[in-house]
């Protein structure tokens, strides 16, 4: 079980916060009004109304405590900085923080946030990458540059072994898994011929994963 401290009871806030304590975790919610903390109160460990931009309010939180605070606030750059600056420097191990633009991710990343969210873009770019290839089934942004995708076995790999198609050194991707009949095969073997039917898991850059879908 880990301990998650969320400030900030939006859709998203909330969303994340009845999630994790659904999976076990323990998870203090904390929102300036009242409202949106008596909305998830039952669904949570802890709900607390407060305002985290006095670093003495997160002190007798024990902020520092937490194994992960999240600032989930996207819609007032200031407040969410502000409160991402006394998480760290009250030593919180690991603080995430919310973005709701680039400018506003770039902020978060000068004053010390461990790793900047931006939601709507990320989903944006999945659903993107899935509508706009036939074979691709998911998406995932790894970094600003690389992704993870799932895309059925292009037409030309059916009935090819991934040693034969030497994916590495022409698509330079790797292949993580197969999806086939339901069971994940975890780093399949370079002899094992691909089906029309597979679903094969591939990690790499942006550029060369987008090859991958054209195909």
């Amino acid at each position: 079980m880990k301990t998650f401290l969320i400030v900030g009871m939006g859709r998203f806030g909330s969303a994340l916060a009845t999630e994790l304590c659904a999976l076990g975790n323990e998870v203090l919610a904390v929102d300036s009004q009242p409202e949106p903390i008596q909305a998830v109160a039952s669904q949570v460990t802890h709900a607390v109304t407060a305002d985290a931009r006095d670093p003495e309010v997160l002190r007798e939180l024990s902020a520092r405590n937490f194994d992960c605070a999240i600032v989930a606030i996207g819609h007032d750059i200031g407040t969410s900085a502000l409160i991402t600056l006394n998480l760290k420097e009250l030593g919180v191990e690991k603080v995430i923080a919310k973005a709701s633009s680039h400018t506003h991710r770039k902020v978060l990343q000068k004053i010390g946030a461990d790793r900047v969210v931006f939601p709507e873009h990320e989903m944006g770019g999945k659903l993107a990458h899935t509508l706009s290839s036939s074979n691709t089934v998911n998406f995932i942004e790894l970094y600003e540059d690389a992704s993870i995708i799932e895309i059925i076995t292009p037409q030309k790999w059916v009935g090819k072994t991934l040693k034969e198609l030497d994916v590495r050194n022409v698509y330079g991707v790797n292949v993580l898994a197969l999806r086939r009949e339901g069971r994940m095969l975890i780093a399949p073997g370079g002899n094992l011929p691909l089906e029309a039917t597979d679903v094969v898991v591939v990690m790499g850059l942006d550029k060369n994963v987008n090859r991958l879908q054209n195909l």
